[in-house]
């Protein structure tokens, strides 16, 4: 593999690394500490029980303590207000009752919205007469994992081992024909998806429910991240590699909202974290498992899309007259260099290496004294 900085002087080389890895550094922290410093509510779809007096009371209150916060849906009974936080229509609702304030929420589906929320009607209460607080957990994480700690943990080394995966058989492999590499990937995704399931459920318990779909929400998940980078390591050589590190790792995972949820980040990040593998497969798996698959088939719809487009990529880079062959031994690379044509008026190395050894041979041929 050629190496980009060997046509520079050493001392220019320095200059470049000194100047580019600080500032990629740089980037990373940005990317992950960013989206986390500006966590806060922004369209989140919350739902108010009734149209009554209090209820608009509670209204005014929510858009006094977070303007444009809240994106609020009016439902007639507490009933319905729980069916829509189990079909991931909200994630949670107000109810006001005789006995004060109740919160419906589903800490499922993030327990910092959860703990939003009931921030939230603690606030508007205390602006209401001091009303009591209820608060009811309307799909709970698992009691193994009640902070649902386990789900963001799980998403940066799937997002890595995606990466991973596609650099042995793209770059230290080369699978040929095409066929022998969507076949590698497929069969090492769906392994890595069951020994992802295991310590996450199996060990962990943070995975409750569904487990065959749980279990193909993680496969699909590396094989997304992984036939991607494999598609552009077979379209641009090791380039790809590189370019599908910084698309997946350092913009992927921290946009993921897998440790937040989507509407508590800044809005464009929270949009475009969930049209990527690692912020679709957060949603699909908080889907799986609690949620029985409702609101899934969007973040389902994403990681096919991903996976497909890879797969294609794959079997393009395949069949393209012309790939990064210039980098290789072999390949018309730095290792196959063609010496020039020599001119007959001078000795051949086979030439030279006659003259050398007479040169060293007694002078027989010299007159004996």
């Amino acid at each position: 593999m050629r190496n980009p900085l060997a046509a520079h002087p050493p001392w220019r080389q320095l200059v470049i690394i000194s100047v580019v890895l600080p500032l990629t550094i740089v980037a990373a922290v940005l990317a992950f500490a960013w989206p986390a410093a500006r966590i806060a509510p922004r369209d989140l779809p919350v739902g108010i029980v009734g149209t009554g007096p209090a209820s608009q009371r509670l209204l005014l209150g929510l858009t006094r303590g977070e303007p444009g916060g809240f994106d609020v849906r009016l439902y007639a009974d507490q009933a319905a207000a729980r069916t829509a936080i189990g079909g991931r229509d909200v994630y949670g609702a107000f109810a006001v009752t005789a006995q004060g304030l109740t919160v419906l929420e589903a800490s499922a589906a993030g327990p910092a919205v959860a703990q939003l929320l009931t921030t939230a009607g603690q606030q508007v209460a205390r602006h209401d007469d001091g009303a009591a607080v209820t608060v009811v957990d309307v799909v709970p994480t698992s009691a193994s994992d009640p902070r649902g700690m386990v789900l963001g943990s799980v998403l940066l080394p799937m997002t890595i081992s995606g990466i991973i995966v596609a650099a042995a058989v793209g770059l230290l492999l080369e699978f040929r024909p095409a066929w022998r590499q969507v076949l590698a990937l497929t069969v090492i995704s769906a392994g890595a998806g069951l020994g992802a399931f295991l310590i996450a459920q199996g060990f962990l318990g943070a995975l409750p429910h569904e487990y065959l779909a749980s279990w193909a929400a993680l496969s699909l998940t590396v094989l997304a991240i992984g036939s991607t980078a494999a598609g552009l390591i077979a379209l641009a050589g090791p380039a790809g590699l590189g370019l599908s590190a910084i698309v997946m790792i350092f913009i992927g995972n921290p946009f993921s909202g897998a440790t937040s949820a989507p509407p508590l980040l800044p809005t464009a990040v929270g949009h475009l974290g969930q049209w990527l593998p690692p912020g679709a497969a957060a949603s699909l798996l908080r889907s799986t498992a609690y949620f029985g698959g409702h609101g899934a088939s969007g973040h389902l719809w994403v990681l096919i899309i991903w996976s497909v487009l890879g797969l294609a990529a794959i079997v393009a880079g395949h069949h393209a007259p012309i790939r990064f062959a210039a980098s290789r031994p072999g390949k018309g690379g730095q290792h196959d260099r063609k010496t020039a044509p020599r001119d007959p008026g001078l000795p051949g190395p086979t030439d030279a290496r006659h003259l050398l050894l007479r040169a060293a041979r007694p002078a027989d041929h010299l007159p004996q004294r």
